[in-house]
C-alpha cells in the first residue's frame, strides 16, 4: 500500500500529463489500496474530491498548488520522507507517460526541474529537527511544488492565465 504523499505525487503528474479522469483516479487509488472499489459512496466522494481539489489548485491563476505532505505536527524526518514519497510517485508517472518526443518539447527549465526531482527521490530522510534542516526542507518542498506547476502549465498552455492584462476600454 502506498502513502497518501506517493499517491498525491502520482495524481499531480497524471493530471498534468494525462488529464486523468475521475473513474481512472478511483481505479488507481483502489488498486494501490488492494481493493476493488471504495467501501462506500462517501469514501469515493472523498477520493474524487482530492482529485478535484488538486486539479483546481494546479489550474488556478494564483498558483497555490501544495503537495499533500505531512505537516509540522510530524518530525522533520517524517516530513522529508513524505516529500521523498511524493517525488517518487510524481517521477514514476513522468517516467511511465512521457516519451522522448514529449520531453523534447519541454522547456529547459522544466527538464532541469524534473532532473532535480529525480535527485530529491534519493534524499536522506534521517534528519534532525533543526532550523537549518527545516529551512532546507521548505526549499526542497517549494522546488517540488514549482516543478509540478511548471509541468502542468507547460502541458496545458493558457491554464492558468497568470499573465492576463486588462483590455483597454474604448
Amino acid at each position: 500500500m502506498q502513502s497518501p504523499a506517493f499517491l498525491d505525487g502520482r495524481l499531480c503528474a497524471l493530471l498534468a500529463l494525462r488529464d486523468v479522469s475521475a473513474e481512472a483516479w478511483l481505479d488507481e487509488v483502489c488498486q494501490s489500496l488492494g481493493v476493488e472499489q471504495p467501501r462506500d459512496p462517501a469514501s469515493a466522494e472523498r477520493l474524487l474530491g482530492w482529485r478535484r481539489q488538486t486539479l483546481e489548485a494546479l489550474s488556478a491563476s494564483d498558483l497555490d498548488y501544495m503537495p499533500l505532505l505531512p505537516d509540522e505536527l510530524f518530525s522533520l524526518g517524517e516530513q522529508a520522507q513524505g516529500l521523498k514519497e511524493w517525488t517518487l510517485g510524481f517521477i514514476e508517472v513522468v517516467d511511465e507517460v512521457a516519451d522522448n518526443e514529449l520531453r523534447e518539447r519541454w522547456s529547459q527549465a522544466l527538464r532541469e526541474a524534473l532532473s532535480d526531482l529525480e535527485g530529491l527521490g534519493r534524499i536522506d530522510t534521517d534528519i534532525d529537527d533543526s532550523p537549518e534542516n527545516e529551512n532546507d526542507l521548505f526549499a526542497l518542498t517549494e522546488h517540488a511544488r514549482m516543478a509540478a506547476m511548471l509541468l502542468y502549465t507547460e502541458q496545458h498552455p493558457g491554464m492558468p492565465q497568470v499573465e492576463q492584462t486588462d483590455a483597454p476600454v474604448h
